[in-house]
């Protein structure tokens, strides 16, 4: 009797196994079968090419707005002798043609749109605003969103994204710039609906680039803080000593349902390369300007393409009839690639 049970047993055991080892390979097999393969990012024969190349100085922060024109900075480099006043231009993909939107600019970098289509501007330092502004794109009137943090100027608010709430995230790095510094971080920054500012992550050497996936669950921010580029100067001589230096890396955070940042760690590092700005597709993937290249990267970490541009810096993917194409920002060019992926934009509420 007992040698029955036991053979049953053994049996029953070996039987689970089997389905156990079939699961697991089920499992695997699917997730092999669901991986983004770079051929599904760009084609083999996608080429670069330049849309616009008036630039005076050096071209940053690219957005498209829901009407489908495309906006971006000219940043000039005074060295804190007044001169050029910064630029921020618009270009109609369509034709070509290309227009001054607005000078001065305050210094702009970063630029993102809002639901509402409003076109959201980090205006830097060198003679900048060192603010964050809203403009209404129907009356050409701005305002300040945010000026100053605990009574004092920002260092150089450098890129901005919105979440599905409403709420304004910026960094707060300074790379350029004769002013100096108030902050002793240099931060990532949120503004909520009420007008309210609040430091959200300090624990960024340098921030610049940052993104929020489509499903709201992650923000990304990238860390640009190569070695030797001089901006160890501004800082006051307590934290000199204890800044780290010559790091890159992109850092994810959760983000939680009141806005606040959680850090899961480094989801990229790429030790003393700078990685600079950020686009995200409908899926997840995380597009990177790293100098002549942009890299493209899964939501679970993975690098799946690597795309050959002349100058990246930043990026954007445009909206309707351009959702599949990004538009590149590099020295005084825009340039432009056919993707296979859609871009992630605010919903546009009208």
């Amino acid at each position: 009797m007992d040698v029955k049970l036991n053979r049953r047993t053994s049996k029953t055991s070996s039987l689970q196994a089997i389905v156990l080892i079939l699961l697991v390979l089920l499992v695997q097999s699917n997730a092999l079968a669901q991986q983004t393969t770079e051929a599904e990012i760009v084609a083999a024969d996608a080429t670069v090419r330049e849309v616009f190349s008036g630039g005076e100085t050096q071209l940053e922060g690219p957005a498209m707005s829901p009407d489908g024109m495309l906006y971006f900075c000219d940043l000039p480099l005074t060295n804190g002798v007044p001169g050029k006043a910064g630029i921020i231009w618009r270009l109609n993909p369509m034709t070509g043609e290309s227009s001054v939107f607005r000078s001065p600019s305050g210094m702009a970098n970063g630029l993102t749109f809002d639901a509402a289509g409003n076109l959201i501007a980090c205006e830097g330092a060198d003679f900048g605003g060192r603010r964050v502004t809203k403009t209404d794109m129907k009356t050409g009137k701005s305002i300040i969103i945010a000026g100053l943090y605990q009574g004092k100027s920002f260092n150089a608010p450098n890129d901005v994204t919105v979440d599905e709430q409403g709420r304004v995230y910026f960094t707060d790095p300074r790379y350029i710039g004769h002013e100096p510094l108030e902050q002793h971080v240099m931060g990532v920054y949120r503004i909520d609906k009420d007008g309210s500012v609040h430091l959200v992550a300090a624990n960024v050497a340098k921030p610049n680039g940052i993104a929020i996936s489509p499903d709201q669950k992650t923000l990304y921010v990238t860390n640009c803080d190569q070695p030797g580029d001089g901006n160890s100067r501004f800082l006051p001589d307590d934290l000199k000593a204890v800044r780290p230096t010559g790091e890159g890396f992109i850092l994810a955070y959760s983000l939680l349902p009141d806005g606040s940042l959680q850090l899961r760690g480094k989801f990229i590092d790429y030790g003393t390369n700078c990685p600079d700005g950020l686009a995200i597709d409908r899926e997840g993937n995380l597009y990177i300007g790293v100098w002549e290249r942009l890299e493209v990267y899964s939501p679970q970490g993975k690098k799946i393409a690597e795309i050959k541009v002349p100058e990246a810096v930043n990026m954007c993917f445009g909206r309707g009839r351009f959702s599949k194409i990004l538009f590149i920002a590099g020295g005084k060019s825009i340039y432009a690639i056919d993707v296979k992926k859609e871009g992630y934009h605010l919903p546009f509420k009208k």
